[in-house]
């Protein structure tokens, strides 16, 4: 995944809460050397302002964040008694999303914590490329559970599901 385009030089800007993984050497390494640009955000805010950007929100203020070095350099204002800080949304140009099923069209069903963020970043990008267990025929989802609806979706890539996980380890 994410090792393979660091490694390939595909990556100049990390946004992320939390940047390390169980092969997160290529990162650290590139990070170390000043080649890969690191910007940390609270979850809450990664979330909210990818949801920002695919709702068309131009910033928002929220008080997490506030009085840290992840404030240092942003607006901030009082409001009601509080302090708060300007976040700003995130657009990407390309959303690589993973999804249960799908169909022909973009409509998109998850599993689990998929759930998470591929509808808020398919969202929020001008092109949203979604890899599913299985393709389904048009028709065949229930609109209930479609949870991203094609219109944010504009490739499918149909990637069975596998014995194994990650490392080739059989899965249980």
């Amino acid at each position: 995944g994410l090792a393979a385009l660091l490694k390939a030089g595909q990556v100049r800007k990390i946004i992320c809460s939390f940047p390390r993984q169980a092969d997160s050497h290529i990162f650290d390494g590139l990070y170390r050397s000043g080649k890969l640009e690191l910007e940390l955000v609270p979850q809450g805010n990664l979330a909210e302002r990818i949801r920002a950007a695919g709702a068309g929100i131009g910033a928002f203020f929220t008080p997490t964040g506030f009085g840290t070095q992840l404030a240092e350099g942003k607006e901030t204002r009082e409001i009601d008694g509080r302090m708060y800080v300007l976040e700003s949304p995130i657009h990407a140009d390309f959303a690589l999303i993973k999804a249960e099923s799908g169909d022909r069209w973009g409509n998109l069903t998850y599993r689990k914590t998929a759930r998470n963020f591929g509808p808020i970043m398919a969202s929020a990008a001008k092109v949203t490329i979604a890899s599913v267990h299985q393709i389904v025929d048009l028709g065949s989802l229930d609109p209930e559970a479609v949870i991203t609806p094609g219109l944010y979706v504009q490739r499918i890539v149909l990637v069975p599901r596998t014995a194994t996980g990650p490392a080739g380890l059989k899965a249980a």
